[in-house]
């Protein structure tokens, strides 16, 4: 088990808290929704399902249509985290609802629900050989994680934002900035991250599970040794143990859309899908389900016939789309926080910048890109990506990287090593060209 450390002296390793830096105020429970918590928006309430390494089968993907219809709003929402969203749902609903979940075991634990935050590589085990980026046995991993966790009273102290990463070696969810990330290698290896280290500790075959729940558990021993308060390693860096295995740069790439080696991948329109196109999506898989941090589908083992059905019922099915990594909150009338209907700009802005794209000579190397309609910046993917956020009148474009959440005197330093497209605010008719260009921009 990893020990619970002492601060460390080295103030300037990745993510340290140096003696200018603020860390925000946890002594809060944090908000997240749940299954059973949920959460009052403007368009009804909201229910979040966890579903660790976005594992499906096909009779729980048909529940979650089914409570969609019947409880709320007829639609099913992605999260980046794998995770199922219901919206427009009634407060008197949620007895109901914790039934239908239950019964087809999506609700496995009442007091561990929230914590059930589980990335996995989503294409594992579908397109590599034995010993091979892709060959380590994820899934295995994400089901026996979450028994254990959902078995370990302690860890029902976690934040329902803490995450944890379970990477088959091809650095996809390794990039996704989690708590705690576990990397197969090519030579059977393990090394395990805590926080934004940029080493990793080296795990023993078989051991992989138990790692990765002790540094869980160590974490919130440190801070109960130190009276610490916080929802995240990173928050709080100086109290873990340093790696000692260099760890390499992680490209964080989503499965391409289209024909698998092993299956069919399909992406969703910011997330959502019908109850409608979530049925069509049951009836052409193999049995299995993953959902993907990218908000996109994998259907393992299903065939290259079933595509065009998909792309007649609103997937995305081809690659080299402007939707391609791009993503929105939820904006108005969903959020009362909200400056703009930020998805509907969005999506007008999308649609014309697909020639403006193939003008342009962009490639597949283009930035994410997410639409905010407040500084809250719901959503927003890790890593280095395009900040377009509503001000009330118009968007401002920006493109922001992994240190723009650096809180308290720091930000402004984080903001200065950022690349700023434009500082002016662009109308919904210039955004289109204004986007493009700033996805071009990937050093």
């Amino acid at each position: 088990m990893l020990a619970a450390m002492p601060p460390t002296p080295d103030a300037t390793a990745p993510g340290a808290a140096g003696p200018d830096r603020e860390v925000p105020d946890r002594g809060r429970a944090d908000a997240c929704p749940g299954a059973l918590r949920l959460h009052t928006a403007d368009d009804g309430a909201l229910a979040r399902i966890r579903l660790p390494g976005g594992l499906l089968t096909d009779r729980q993907a048909l529940a979650l249509a089914e409570a969609a219809e019947a409880l709320g709003d007829g639609e099913l929402e992605t999260t980046s985290r794998g995770n199922v969203q219901l919206r427009g749902l009634a407060p008197q609903c949620a007895a109901e609802l914790a039934d239908r979940l239950r019964a087809v075991g999506l609700l496995p634990s009442d007091s561990h629900e929230r914590v059930r935050n589980i990335v996995a590589s989503p294409t594992a085990g579908l397109d590599a050989a034995e010993g091979t980026p892709g060959s380590a046995d994820v899934q295995s991993w994400v089901r026996e994680l979450d028994a254990r966790l959902c078995a370990a009273d302690w860890a029902s102290g976690l934040s329902g934002k803490f995450l944890f990463a379970l990477d088959d070696g091809r650095g996809d969810v390794a990039a996704l900035d989690a708590d705690v990330t576990l990397v197969a290698g090519p030579d059977g290896t393990r090394l395990l991250r805590l926080g934004r280290d940029g080493r990793g500790h080296p795990v023993e075959a078989g051991q992989e599970v138990t790692a990765v729940l002790d540094a869980a558990r160590s974490f919130l021993a440190a801070l109960r040794a130190h009276g610490r308060k916080a929802w995240h390693l990173r928050e709080a860096p100086e109290l873990l143990p340093a790696g000692t295995v260099p760890l390499p740069a992680f490209a964080g790439t989503a499965p391409a859309v289209g024909a698998l080696p092993g299956g069919l991948s399909v992406g969703l329109r910011f997330g959502r899908a019908s109850a409608g196109q979530w049925w069509t999506l049951v009836a052409a898989s193999a049995g299995e389900l993953r959902l993907t941090p990218w908000r996109g589908v994998v259907l393992p083992g299903a065939p290259a016939d079933r595509l065009p059905g998909l792309a007649a019922a609103g997937f995305r099915t081809e690659p080299g789309s402007a939707w391609e990594r791009a993503t929105a909150c939820t904006g108005l009338p969903g959020c009362a926080k909200s400056l703009a209907d930020v998805r509907t700009d969005a999506a007008r802005a999308l649609d014309a910048g697909a020639t403006v794209r193939a003008a342009a000579g962009a490639d597949g190397l283009l930035l994410p890109v997410h639409w905010s309609g407040c500084e809250r910046r719901c959503g927003h993917p890790a890593g280095r990506w395009v900040d377009v956020l509503a001000t009330g009148r118009g968007y401002r474009v920006t493109v922001n990287g992994a240190n723009a959440d650096v809180p308290g005197p720091d930000a402004a330093k984080a903001h200065e090593m950022n690349a700023v497209v434009t500082n002016a605010v662009v109308t919904n008719e210039e955004m289109a060209e204004a986007v493009a260009e700033a996805r071009r921009t990937t050093k």
